[in-house]
């Protein structure tokens, strides 16, 4: 008697499985998140600069779109399992460095966790084609929500970590490797599991010649530009316009909260549809919406929510595009790879661009006009990479 594809999945991707990935992507943002909150006591005691502070909050995103590319060939070579334990190890790793004394070692341990985390953003989309064929959508939106999760408990939780006890920043940035470790203790039966694969994936050629591939890298960099360069600069608006610091971290929480609903929500929706034009065009309009009420005084609350909700439902976009576009786990590990690759790098710029648009107006109104007018291009982008198309495939 055959089995059903929905009973083949299940014996193939066990809920054991998909509580795994969804502690790897736990892990995938709170040891960077972590270190804002907690920045002006770190240059206090290090005598960092703004700018050597600055640098320190920009080197995991940097790492994320620079070393996106290698995570593709790291899994060929050990299989998706073992890349992702190493993942969790490195990160782990990183975060005990954080816990020493000294510039260097912070910095060290900075760098390996976004290496890491660099190489989990690229992996775990691919992992989800690979297992998760017949239900993309639900598990595109449980991981795109665990990333978000993962980011509010890391801004969330680490000062109070710091503060419990007489912690300092040492051991609040060093407690991440708990989580960490949870993590690679769950992951442990991934690496049986592994074990009765072939380590050694087909070699995927470039895919860098295929326009629906730029499509879908463009609007990962697109709108990833777009959150990085706002959400780093949200709570000083908030505060200039008269909210005080503990009602500003309000504000900035419930766009991550409503942010978490865009994230589920969206990748379902998308799953569902025969194309994506349509929704590309309604989450874009969202996002246009929330930064155009951010321009308004006294609308902060809703514009939070707006925002929010326009950022997380482009975010999940964004990674269902990799596994639909895709045409198999290896080439969604080369797509993923170059989306974030583009995504990242141009994120990295976002803050700085913002700021220094900010100074030199002396306000915010140019820096969020500039943030409206990129909504102009991501709608191209997030449009054509919505047409019902995988990239072509490519195996050498």
């Amino acid at each position: 008697m055959m089995l059903s594809k929905s009973r083949m999945h299940i014996l193939r991707a066990p809920w054991r499985t998909s509580t795994a990935i969804v502690l790897v992507a736990l892990n995938l943002r709170p040891a960077v998140v972590g270190v804002g909150p907690l920045l002006p006591e770190i240059r206090i005691e290090l005598s960092m600069s703004a700018t050597a502070g600055g640098l320190l909050t920009a080197l995991p995103v940097l790492c994320f779109g620079l070393l996106a590319p290698v995570a593709p060939r790291l899994a060929r070579l050990v299989g998706l399992e073992r890349a992702l334990f190493g993942v969790l190890t490195m990160i782990a790793a990183g975060c005990l460095l954080r816990m020493l004394p000294g510039q260097v070692t912070l910095y060290v341990g900075t760098v390996v966790i976004g290496a890491a985390i660099a190489s989990g953003n690229v992996l775990l989309p691919a992992m989800i084609k690979r297992d998760f064929t017949h239900n993309l959508g639900k598990m595109t939106a449980v991981y795109s929500a665990a990333i978000s999760l993962g980011g509010g408990l890391g801004a969330a939780v680490t000062v109070p970590l710091a503060d419990a006890a007489g912690l300092g920043w040492h051991a609040a940035l060093g407690a991440w490797a708990l989580w960490a470790g949870l993590g690679i203790i769950c992951w442990i039966p991934q690496l049986q599991r592994a074990g009765k694969r072939t380590s050694h994936g087909p070699r995927v050629g470039s895919i860098a010649r295929r326009a629906l591939a730029w499509h879908v890298a463009g609007y990962m960099g697109l709108q990833s530009l777009g959150f990085y360069a706002g959400s780093a600069w949200f709570a000083e608006i908030f505060m200039d316009r008269g909210w005080s610091p503990t009602l500003a971290g309000v504000l900035v929480s419930i766009v991550s909260v409503s942010g978490l609903v865009g994230s589920i929500v969206t990748p379902i929706l998308a799953t569902r549809a025969k194309d994506q034009r349509i929704l590309a065009l309604l989450v874009t309009a969202v996002g246009f919406l929330g930064v155009s009420l951010m321009l308004a005084p006294g609308l902060e609350v809703f514009a939070s929510i707006v925002t929010g909700l326009g950022s997380g439902a482009a975010l999940g976009l964004a990674l269902t595009y990799i596994g639909l576009r895709s045409y198999d786990s290896h080439h969604a590990a080369q797509l993923s790879g170059m989306a974030q690759c583009v995504g990242y790098t141009l994120a990295a710029a976002g803050p700085f661009i913002v700021g220094a648009m900010h100074d030199v107006s002396g306000g915010w109104t140019a820096p969020l006009l500039a943030l409206l007018l990129l909504f102009i291009p991501q709608a191209v982008f997030s449009y054509l990479a919505g047409r019902n198309q995988v990239v072509e495939p490519r195996i050498i």
